[in-house]
């Protein structure tokens, strides 16, 4: 299946910042990519590259969801079944749910964040999920507000309830869970809301080979997803990390 190309009418631009944009386009990458803080990230970069923790939060603010809309833009059509799961989350003492859509293949297509478990918040995502992924999909989920959702919006879609049926979604939360214990909580819905727009696209772009891959196989598919990263970051990736 062809790849999407990514406009370039929405191309990233550097202009007026200090660092080089492969600077800015890795740590954005790191602390998107990996369960790492803020400091973590400021200590991770190379010698010579002396920056604040700050300044890495204002890279991946202003940054990060642009890199997300280019990686979805470019991803090639997801899968026909959604697994649709939600996960309690706590901000400010307040319980807030993640609601997180996976296809058949584990690659995360939304998220959305919401006070509320129930069919209105269920028919948000849902509506959302369609407007993005042009298709009538078979959902599995055992919570019966998407039923209802389904019901409601006339949509027909064909719903599973089982609970063996969603695990992937499930096991779509645990960095979410890690990051969570990293960053000693999340303050508030928007950061949240931004991390798991950009996490989920980040990680579908560097998704490991599925079953029996060789060596060979891993690196071929690490070597494409650097490719594509500097294509939808328009930064070159540092040369010691790209091999």
């Amino acid at each position: 299946m062809k790849r999407a190309t990514v406009p370039t009418s929405d191309a990233i631009s550097y202009a007026g910042y200090r660092f080089p944009p492969d600077v800015i386009g890795y740590a954005v990458w790191l602390y998107c990519r990996f369960p790492l803080n803020l400091r973590m990230v400021e200590k991770l970069l190379a010698r010579g590259i002396e920056l604040t923790y700050e300044t890495v939060r204002r890279w991946s603010v202003r940054f990060g969801l642009g890199i997300a809309r280019r990686i979805r833009s470019s991803a090639l059509a997801r899968g026909d079944t959604w697994h649709l799961d939600e996960v309690v989350v706590s901000l400010n003492g307040r319980k807030h749910w993640l609601w997180r859509a996976v296809d058949q293949h584990g690659a995360v297509l939304d998220g959305l964040v919401q006070r509320r478990r129930d069919k209105r918040a269920a028919r948000r995502l849902m509506r959302k999920l369609l407007r993005k992924h042009d298709r009538a999909p078979r959902v599995t989920d055992k919570l019966g507000s998407y039923a209802a959702a389904n019901q409601e919006t006339g949509l027909n879609l064909e719903h599973r309830q089982h609970k063996g049926l969603n695990n992937r979604a499930e096991n779509s939360h645990q960095p979410t869970r890690v990051r969570e214990k990293v960053m000693r909580r999340f303050k508030s819905a928007r950061p949240l809301q931004r991390f798991a727009s950009i996490h989920a696209q980040v990680a579908n772009l560097f998704m490991p080979c599925r079953y029996h891959s060789n060596t060979q196989q891993k690196r071929a598919v690490r070597t494409r997803a650097f490719a594509a990263l500097e294509r939808v970051t328009c930064a070159p990736m540092p040369g010691r990390f790209a091999a």
